[in-house]
């Protein structure tokens, strides 16, 4: 080996060179094993139960999903549809999801009766649920309901939207027959077993009415004595709030929000991407009647407005005692 004192000027720079670039290789080597570390690092998983089946109603987590607004956030996201409806609030309760989308009303009750819950961001931020009846039928106003049958899908918070609604116009829950036709909402209307519906989803039970040519008209609850509430919202484990992969899913699903709202035709195409059993006319028209009923803001919390739905409930006795808002519901600090 040429000892560096006795190396030539040329000999010197291509020992140079090749140092240097021996370096440089190693160096970009470690360069780029540490972005793929990096990369697998920030695709953080969370798991997000789903109310129901998918519909219209999740449409900005799956314009985030398709959009990629998620794996910008750094997160690998699992939508999933429940076996049973009852269950998502559950699993997260139990730790078996990290997300559940829930609902406002059943928040309440569930926190009541001890689960560990948080509200963590809003959906839809307007109730669906609606008092229907034929448009061209009998029932003019909610006074016409008397003496009438009334039917509904879920015993409980049903009977107290519409027995606020019935006080408004002196009437009571004696007043009228109330029948319990499960879920079929709209064909027990149409088929006259019932003469009005509670819990009809006025962007979708509307819309089956007048695709079979039985136009319904809908009576909204937030204009006869209901508390507006949250219709659709995100609920976490109540130890689970410093995660920093809930903001980011907010606001990631803030993003798919505004790309809906700007881009509703290109959405709608995102939605159904490897969902195209979902293409029909009564989806199509419930997204066109959801649209403007996304939160624009999903992370943001508007306390006064839980606490007074919660007073509400305790006045029906559905929860023992409206709690303080922070014991159920919280708007998650930013990503630094």
């Amino acid at each position: 080996m040429t000892h560096p004192q006795h190396m030539t000027h040329q000999q010197r720079a291509h020992s140079r060179s090749r140092t240097t670039g021996r370096f440089l290789g190693i160096g970009l080597t470690i360069l780029a094993a540490l972005s793929t570390q990096s990369a697998a690092r920030a695709q953080d998983k969370v798991t997000v139960m789903l109310d129901w089946f998918v519909n219209p109603d999740h449409a900005p987590l799956f314009v985030a999903q398709e959009a990629g607004y998620f794996r910008d956030a750094g997160l690998e996201v699992e939508l999933i549809a429940p076996a049973n409806p009852n269950d998502p609030p559950k699993l997260v309760a139990a730790g078996k999801a990290d997300v559940a989308i829930s609902y406002q009303p059943q928040l309440h009750i569930q926190v009541d009766q001890g689960l560990p819950l948080r509200r963590i961001g809003t959906l839809v931020s307007t109730p669906l649920n609606s008092l229907v009846v034929l448009a061209d039928g009998p029932i003019k106003s909610i006074a016409d309901l008397k003496g009438r049958k009334v039917g509904f899908s879920v015993g409980g918070f049903e009977d107290v939207l519409l027995k606020a609604m019935l006080e408004r116009h002196g009437l009571t829950l004696d007043d009228v027959t109330l029948i319990n036709v499960n879920f079929s909402l709209s064909p027990s209307i149409i088929s006259g077993q019932v003469d009005a519906v509670i819990g009809a989803f006025r962007n979708f039970e509307l819309n089956q009415m007048d695709i079979v040519g039985k136009p319904g008209r809908a009576f909204y609850i937030e204009e006869e004595g209901v508390p507006t509430y949250d219709e659709l919202i995100l609920v976490a484990h109540a130890d689970n709030l410093a995660d920093p992969r809930l903001r980011r899913l907010v606001d990631a699903i803030e993003q798919g929000t505004q790309y809906l709202i700007n881009h509703p035709d290109e959405s709608w195409k995102l939605f159904l991407r490897g969902r195209s059993d979902l293409d029909d006319e009564l989806n199509r028209r419930a997204w066109r009647d959801t649209l403007p009923r996304f939160a624009l803001r999903p992370a943001a919390l508007d306390g006064g407005r839980y606490a007074r739905f919660a007073k509400f409930l305790e006045h029906h006795g559905m929860i023992g005692s409206a709690r303080a808002v922070s014991d159920y519901a919280t708007e998650l600090a930013p990503v630094e």
